[in-house]
């Protein structure tokens, strides 16, 4: 498996490490629910070292990147970061990302980690010869500082003007003398920044960032509570509610989509998609009875299936059972009580609003 540069820091903390994507990564440190109320109250320090980071340079990289991609690319300013999708000719997601512009012709985008090649190698072969397409992911370390606190734990640590970093912005600067890229994003819904920095910088940079914080009760968090956060507002993870068969008008992402775009590789798919209707919806769902809906789960509605749970967790935040998942769209109503196959039994669930938990 592969190793991060923060792999010996994880274990000299006690984490409990497990395979992820083909990463040895931790999973929880002192513990899930404990980690994931600390970056809700406080704040929690992630290795995201894993993600995969690729550059595209050159005239033609605008032109590229819109082709690519639903975003309208060409809307972002210099030093601006947009969430986006990649998609195949069917309309399907290849990947979900976040573009960052560097410059007028030049663009980072981070990747999930699972799909660093795929997207490399589909990327690249949408290239004409005017742009360059690099994967540059083991130049690079990847920290999330996250949760209300995050903010003031990071300002004694560089000049950066971090009030005036809006969210989906960022710059590039010195923190505890290790050159990053500070965006102001993350994947938990709190306020946070994930810091870019070259992966011999890492250890500093985390220790630093650890002892900073210290005042604050930051601790480090795993991939466990990182997935409760990311669950609990409703965001998708690759794998579970998005993959390459899956549109993102069935997603619940049909505003990154931007059709004003004359041409995009899908569109046409999504269009006639759009105009007929998708035959299933991404949901939210809580359940009404004890149990835990979890990942591949059944889903009835009076003893017939109607699509399956994709991802499930019981919210530290807010004690309830909730869950993601699929339906057929005569079912995806809201308030609408359908049934989660848990052990062999059949355990009710409620269709509610996306996100679970709001601050």
């Amino acid at each position: 498996m592969k190793k991060t540069p923060l792999y010996a820091a994880h274990r000299r903390a006690g984490a409990k490490m497990v395979e992820f994507a083909g990463w040895d990564m931790p999973v929880q440190y002192q513990g899930v629910i404990q980690e994931h109320l600390t970056v809700r109250g406080q704040a929690g320090l992630f290795d995201v070292s894993h993600m995969g980071e690729i550059e595209i340079r050159g005239e033609g990289a605008l032109d590229l990147c819109q082709r690519v991609s639903a975003n309208d690319v060409a809307r972002m300013k210099p030093f601006q970061a947009q969430y986006n999708l990649l998609l195949n000719e069917n309309g399907g997601i290849v990947d979900d990302v976040i573009f960052y512009r560097l410059s007028t012709t030049v663009f980072f985008i981070c990747v999930n980690a699972a799909n660093t090649d795929k997207d490399f190698h589909w990327i690249e072969r949408h290239a004409s010869a005017a742009v360059e397409v690099e994967n540059v992911s083991a130049k690079y370390a990847q920290l999330a500082l996250q949760g209300p606190r995050a903010e003031k734990i990071l300002e004694p640590l560089t000049a950066l003007d971090l009030r005036g970093l809006k969210s989906f912005y960022f710059a590039f600067a010195d923190v505890a003398g290790a050159r990053c890229l500070v965006a102001r994003t993350g994947y938990t819904g709190e306020d946070g920044f994930e810091l870019y920095c070259n992966a011999d910088d890492a250890v500093r940079l985390w220790d630093a960032l650890l002892d900073a914080g210290a005042p604050d009760r930051l601790c480090p968090v795993g991939l466990g509570a990182r997935d409760t956060l990311r669950l609990e507002k409703g965001y998708p993870l690759y794998g579970h509610e998005l993959d390459d068969t899956t549109t993102p008008l069935e997603a619940r992402l049909a505003w990154v989509i931007k059709f004003s775009k004359p041409n995009f590789i899908g569109r046409d798919i999504l269009i006639r998609q759009k105009e007929t209707g998708v035959k299933r919806k991404l949901v939210g769902l809580e359940m009404i009875e004890p149990g835990i809906a979890r990942s591949g789960y059944g889903l009835f509605k009076r003893a017939q299936s109607i699509g399956r749970v994709t991802s499930g967790t019981k919210s530290p935040s807010l004690g309830k059972s909730i869950a993601l998942g699929y339906v057929a769209s005569a079912e995806s109503e809201l308030g609408n009580v359908v049934d989660v196959e848990i052990r062999g039994r059949h355990a009710p669930a409620k269709v509610v609003s996306i996100p679970f938990y709001s601050r």
